[in-house]
Parts: structure tokens; C-alpha cells; sequence
């Protein structure tokens, strides 16, 4: 059965994309997937791993174009935060290393969270959730 997931993500500018998720707090896996043409981003405890690659080299793997961010959005991306505080940090993180929010944090009462866009218009989520305060049903 899977016990990994890997996401494949195309960047426009390979090296600024690293730095910018360096900036954020992403690190790179240390094993496979950090060569020159692409990189792999650790979430989480390594389960899940976001590979960035060049536009070109996302292109010959799938044989089609790549989505036109500033008109449609293909995916959204959720990370989760173990703190309120950590929400506004990541979001504090994002301005500075050059991304874009789109959805200032907000408190949906036992959910906190915020939108940002990376330096290629990719969304990303970013939620603190309370369990003890979340209402079923």
C-alpha cells in the first residue's frame, strides 16, 4: 500500500523557488530529489514531500501545459500549524521572502488560518485547528 506521497510541482525558476521555501521554513529532503533540475520539500515528518520542478522538465512528464496561475487555480495546498502564532508567523514569512497573501488569517472559531501564493501563483493554505473546540455536525 502507499506510504509516501509526492507532490510535483512546476516552478518557473527553480533556485528562487527553494529559497523562498527555505525562507518560509520548508526544508529539503537530504536523500533523493535534490539535484540539479529539481528539489524536494519536506512536510510534515516526510510522508509527504513536494518536488519543484523547472516548467520544462514538469512538461515532458505530463505532456501537457502548465496552468496559467494568474487565471485559474488547479490545486490548493493545505499545511497544517500547531499554534495560532504559528499561522501568523508562516504568513509573516511569506511577505517577506516575496509571496502574496490572499487570504489574511481569519478565526472561524476552532480553525485559525491563512492563504498565501508562492512565487509562482501556487496556493497554499496554512490552518491552526483547535479539535477540543470543533462542533460535529
Amino acid at each position: 500500500m502507499a506510504n509516501q506521497m509526492w507532490i510535483n510541482l512546476p516552478v518557473s525558476d527553480l533556485e528562487k523557488s527553494k529559497a523562498f521555501f527555505a525562507q518560509i521554513g520548508f526544508s529539503l529532503s537530504a536523500g533523493p530529489g535534490n539535484i540539479s533540475d529539481n528539489a524536494c520539500l519536506v512536510i510534515g515528518d516526510e510522508n509527504v514531500g513536494v518536488m519543484l520542478f523547472p516548467e520544462s522538465t514538469f512538461k515532458k512528464f505530463t505532456g501537457k501545459e502548465i496552468a496559467n496561475t494568474a487565471k485559474g487555480t488547479e490545486v490548493l495546498f493545505t499545511i497544517g500549524a500547531d499554534s495560532r502564532e504559528e499561522v501568523d508567523e508562516m504568513v509573516n514569512k511569506v511577505v517577506k521572502a516575496g509571496g502574496r497573501i490572499y487570504g489574511k488569517p481569519h478565526d472561524q472559531g476552532w480553525m485559525y488560518g491563512a492563504g498565501f501564493a508562492d512565487l509562482d501563483g501556487h496556493l497554499w493554505n496554512v490552518l491552526y485547528m483547535d479539535m477540543d473546540k470543533m462542533t460535529t455536525g
